[in-house]
């Protein structure tokens, strides 16, 4: 049995002392970075940014299409079309009188000869004079959406009192609005739903590749003793990881993306190229709601890629110990 050394700074009569044991910290179990890892990082990024861009372009839809219906349903308008001996000036009046005796209504303005001409400008030019022109003079009614007036009662007691009037409540264009709106809503959920089943099918496959390079290790933690719920959850941790980062990157830089939208075209009012852009897609503002949804896209993408790395590490325990209690097994499971 070996002695331990005398220290040569001790006395004899003093007792030896041990040396104290020092322990190399650990490493942990899987590589931080990896080619598998960093392509998986990479094809979650992409599909959380398109995942995200997809919901943010489905809510800022629903949003501009809720605004247009607003707008319309909140206003009628009386139109009167001119007439040989009709005094324009005092039928506006009375159709707008007849029409704020109705309960439900809030307030009326009659479009002058400016407003009536700006509306006109487009198709006709500058310079008009409308009292060479059989033009008709417009009445926006203002009504309260929660109750709105006895719209067939209102027509009736107009075409009663000043047959020139013709009033128009705007249903037939609120109804196609609110059918485009649902439409859209309908085809942009639709896509989304594309989006996320691609999604889920590539985060899943691109998982499964990667933990097919840590197979190995998967393996010799098993060998050695150790339990399966212990190995995923130290794998569950590497991906979740993975996971967010990539999800957090693509999250990210989607709203990102609608922020500096939103920025340029609240810079650009009045250009030529704002007004296209608002007419095709609206406002790119998506509100919290949208920037919520986005978060909640990254978590539910960390949440699938760690559910998806514990359900593998657990299907390679199952498969190591069938082929370790039947190695006829092995051809099967690997072809599997």
């Amino acid at each position: 049995m070996n002695e331990i050394p005398q220290d040569p700074n001790q006395t004899p009569g003093q007792k030896k002392r041990r040396v104290e044991m020092t322990v190399r910290p650990t490493g942990p179990i899987l590589p931080p970075s990896n080619i598998q890892g960093n392509a998986l990082m990479v094809v979650i990024s992409i599909m959380a940014f398109l995942a995200c861009l997809t919901l943010g372009g489905v809510s800022m839809v629903r949003a501009t299409a809720a605004g247009w219906q607003s707008e319309i349903s909140r206003e009628i308008t009386i139109q009167i079309k001119p007439e040989e001996g009709l005094d324009m000036g005092a039928a506006l009046v009375k159709a707008r009188d007849l029409a704020l005796t109705f309960v439900g209504t809030r307030d009326g303005q009659i479009m002058d000869d400016g407003a009536t001409a700006r509306l006109l400008e487009p198709w006709l030019g500058t310079g008009l004079n409308l009292e060479d022109l059989p033009v008709p003079r417009l009445i926006v009614i203002t009504i309260d959406e929660t109750n709105p007036p006895d719209f067939d009662a209102m027509r009736a007691l107009l075409n009663e009192e000043v047959p020139q009037a013709f009033l128009d409540d705007h249903r037939t264009w609120v109804d196609r609005l609110v059918q485009m709106a649902r439409t859209t809503v309908l085809i942009g959920s639709g896509i989304l739903i594309l989006v996320f089943t691609a999604m889920v099918l590539t985060v899943v496959f691109a998982t499964r590749g990667a933990l097919s390079g840590n197979r190995h290790i998967i393996e010799v933690l098993h060998f050695v003793g150790a339990e399966g719920s212990f190995v995923a959850q130290e794998f569950q941790k590497h991906f979740l990881k993975i996971s967010l980062k990539g999800a957090a990157t693509g999250g990210f830089l989607a709203a990102a993306f609608f922020g500096l939208a939103s920025s340029w075209q609240s810079r650009s009012l009045a250009t030529p190229q704002s007004d296209q852009a608002t007419a095709l897609f609206g406002t790119f503002t998506i509100g919290w709601g949208g920037y919520l949804g986005i978060f909640a896209t990254m978590i539910v993408i960390a949440l699938l890629t760690t559910i998806t790395a514990r359900l593998t590490v657990m299907r390679t325990i199952y498969e190591i110990d069938l082929i370790r209690s039947d190695p006829a097994r092995t051809d099967g499971l690997l072809d599997d």
